[in-house]
Protein backbone atom coordinates (compact mmCIF):
# COMPACT_ATOMS: atom_id res chain seq x y z
CA UNK A 1 0.00 0.00 0.00
CA UNK A 2 1.25 3.68 -0.87
CA UNK A 3 0.28 6.38 1.65
CA UNK A 4 -2.11 8.91 0.06
CA UNK A 5 -4.70 11.87 1.46
CA UNK A 6 -7.65 9.83 1.62
CA UNK A 7 -6.52 6.49 2.49
CA UNK A 8 -7.01 4.63 5.53
CA UNK A 9 -4.61 3.65 8.06
CA UNK A 10 -4.08 0.05 7.41
CA UNK A 11 -5.11 -2.63 10.56
CA UNK A 12 -2.73 -4.31 12.58
CA UNK A 13 -0.76 -4.22 15.93
CA UNK A 14 2.21 -2.66 16.66
CA UNK A 15 4.22 -2.28 19.65
CA UNK A 16 4.46 0.38 22.26
CA UNK A 17 6.53 0.89 25.70
CA UNK A 18 5.23 3.14 28.54
CA UNK A 19 6.74 3.05 32.18
CA UNK A 20 4.22 0.93 33.19
CA UNK A 21 5.73 -1.85 30.54
CA UNK A 22 4.86 -3.12 26.67
CA UNK A 23 1.59 -2.28 25.44
CA UNK A 24 0.08 -3.87 21.94
CA UNK A 25 -2.14 -1.16 20.44
CA UNK A 26 -4.66 -2.03 17.41
CA UNK A 27 -3.94 0.31 14.63
CA UNK A 28 -7.63 0.90 14.09
CA UNK A 29 -8.55 1.41 17.87
CA UNK A 30 -5.96 4.01 18.44
CA UNK A 31 -6.89 6.13 15.14
CA UNK A 32 -10.59 5.84 15.70
CA UNK A 33 -12.32 9.31 16.10
CA UNK A 34 -8.99 10.88 16.73
CA UNK A 35 -7.24 13.78 15.14
CA UNK A 36 -3.26 12.37 15.13
CA UNK A 37 -0.29 14.08 13.83
CA UNK A 38 2.08 10.96 13.01
CA UNK A 39 5.60 11.67 12.01
CA UNK A 40 8.21 8.82 10.92
CA UNK A 41 11.93 8.79 11.11
CA UNK A 42 14.48 6.73 10.08
CA UNK A 43 15.83 5.71 13.76
CA UNK A 44 16.01 6.67 17.28
CA UNK A 45 19.06 8.05 18.28
CA UNK A 46 20.43 8.45 15.02
CA UNK A 47 21.39 12.73 14.36
CA UNK A 48 18.51 14.36 12.67
CA UNK A 49 15.74 12.48 14.25
CA UNK A 50 17.45 12.93 17.82
CA UNK A 51 18.89 16.38 17.42
CA UNK A 52 15.98 18.34 15.16
CA UNK A 53 12.79 15.68 14.04
CA UNK A 54 11.68 14.64 17.91
CA UNK A 55 12.67 17.60 19.86
CA UNK A 56 10.41 19.67 17.11
CA UNK A 57 7.69 17.55 18.47
CA UNK A 58 8.11 17.84 22.04
CA UNK A 59 8.84 21.81 21.82
CA UNK A 60 5.13 22.52 20.20
CA UNK A 61 3.59 19.74 22.42
CA UNK A 62 1.34 21.99 23.53
CA UNK A 63 0.85 24.23 20.75
CA UNK A 64 -0.37 21.41 18.90
CA UNK A 65 -3.24 20.26 21.60
CA UNK A 66 -4.42 23.81 22.10
CA UNK A 67 -4.96 23.55 17.71
CA UNK A 68 -7.27 20.15 18.26
CA UNK A 69 -4.84 17.73 17.98
CA UNK A 70 -5.43 14.69 19.99
CA UNK A 71 -2.37 12.57 20.31
CA UNK A 72 1.02 13.06 18.65
CA UNK A 73 2.98 9.48 17.65
CA UNK A 74 6.58 9.01 16.55
CA UNK A 75 6.72 5.81 14.22
CA UNK A 76 10.21 4.50 13.72
CA UNK A 77 11.83 0.89 13.01
CA UNK A 78 13.17 0.23 16.38
CA UNK A 79 12.07 -2.24 19.06
CA UNK A 80 9.78 -0.47 21.97
CA UNK A 81 12.61 -0.58 24.54
CA UNK A 82 14.72 1.99 22.50
CA UNK A 83 11.94 4.05 22.02
CA UNK A 84 10.90 4.26 25.03
CA UNK A 85 14.97 5.14 26.14
CA UNK A 86 15.12 7.18 23.62
CA UNK A 87 11.77 9.21 24.00
CA UNK A 88 12.86 9.27 27.96
CA UNK A 89 16.41 10.67 27.04
CA UNK A 90 14.74 13.68 24.92
CA UNK A 91 11.94 14.11 26.84
CA UNK A 92 8.80 12.77 24.85
CA UNK A 93 7.79 10.24 27.18
CA UNK A 94 4.07 10.90 27.75
CA UNK A 95 3.96 13.76 25.69
CA UNK A 96 4.60 11.67 22.56
CA UNK A 97 2.75 7.86 21.36
CA UNK A 98 5.84 5.89 20.41
CA UNK A 99 5.01 3.60 17.87
CA UNK A 100 7.70 0.67 17.61
CA UNK A 101 7.89 -1.11 14.52
CA UNK A 102 10.85 -3.58 14.22
CA UNK A 103 10.74 -5.40 11.59
CA UNK A 104 9.36 -2.52 9.39
CA UNK A 105 5.61 -4.13 8.87
CA UNK A 106 3.78 -0.54 9.79
CA UNK A 107 6.14 1.36 7.51
CA UNK A 108 5.77 -1.54 4.73
CA UNK A 109 1.57 -1.11 4.51
CA UNK A 110 2.12 2.41 4.77
CA UNK A 111 4.33 2.96 1.80
CA UNK A 112 7.32 4.27 4.37
CA UNK A 113 9.76 1.62 4.34
CA UNK A 114 12.83 2.01 2.76
CA UNK A 115 16.41 0.87 2.26
CA UNK A 116 18.90 2.68 3.87
CA UNK A 117 21.72 0.51 2.98
CA UNK A 118 24.75 -1.40 5.06
CA UNK A 119 24.28 0.99 7.89
CA UNK A 120 21.19 1.81 8.70
CA UNK A 121 19.63 -1.39 6.23
CA UNK A 122 15.76 -1.17 5.99
CA UNK A 123 13.63 1.71 7.85
CA UNK A 124 10.94 4.44 7.66
CA UNK A 125 11.37 7.17 5.42
CA UNK A 126 11.09 10.28 7.31
CA UNK A 127 7.68 11.53 6.61
CA UNK A 128 4.61 13.49 8.53
CA UNK A 129 0.97 12.82 7.88
CA UNK A 130 -2.50 13.66 9.40
CA UNK A 131 -4.66 11.36 10.54
CA UNK A 132 -8.92 12.25 11.29
CA UNK A 133 -10.88 8.84 12.37
CA UNK A 134 -8.51 6.56 10.51
CA UNK A 135 -8.04 8.67 7.35
CA UNK A 136 -5.14 10.52 6.37
CA UNK A 137 -6.07 14.08 5.68
CA UNK A 138 -2.35 15.21 4.87
CA UNK A 139 1.01 13.82 4.26
CA UNK A 140 4.59 14.87 3.88
CA UNK A 141 7.44 12.69 2.85
CA UNK A 142 10.95 14.18 2.73
CA UNK A 143 13.55 13.41 0.15
CA UNK A 144 16.33 10.86 1.05
CA UNK A 145 18.43 12.88 3.57
CA UNK A 146 16.34 15.94 3.83
CA UNK A 147 14.58 17.42 6.51
CA UNK A 148 12.08 20.35 5.28
CA UNK A 149 8.44 19.50 5.27
CA UNK A 150 7.67 17.19 8.14
CA UNK A 151 8.88 19.01 11.11
CA UNK A 152 6.79 20.07 14.05
CA UNK A 153 6.76 23.89 12.99
CA UNK A 154 5.74 22.64 8.99
CA UNK A 155 2.97 20.23 10.46
CA UNK A 156 1.37 23.16 13.06
CA UNK A 157 1.29 25.83 10.20
CA UNK A 158 -1.62 22.96 8.58
CA UNK A 159 -3.76 22.75 11.46
CA UNK A 160 -3.86 26.19 12.42
CA UNK A 161 -4.47 27.57 9.20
Amino acid sequence: MALYVGSKIPKLEITTKTSEGLDVIDTETYFAGRKIIVFSVPGAFTATCSEKHLPSYVSNHQAFMDAGIDAIACLAVNDAHVMLAWAEQKGAAGLIDLLADPVASFSDELGLKTDMGPVLGVRAARSAFIVEDGIITHFFKEEPKAYKVSDAESLLSVVTS
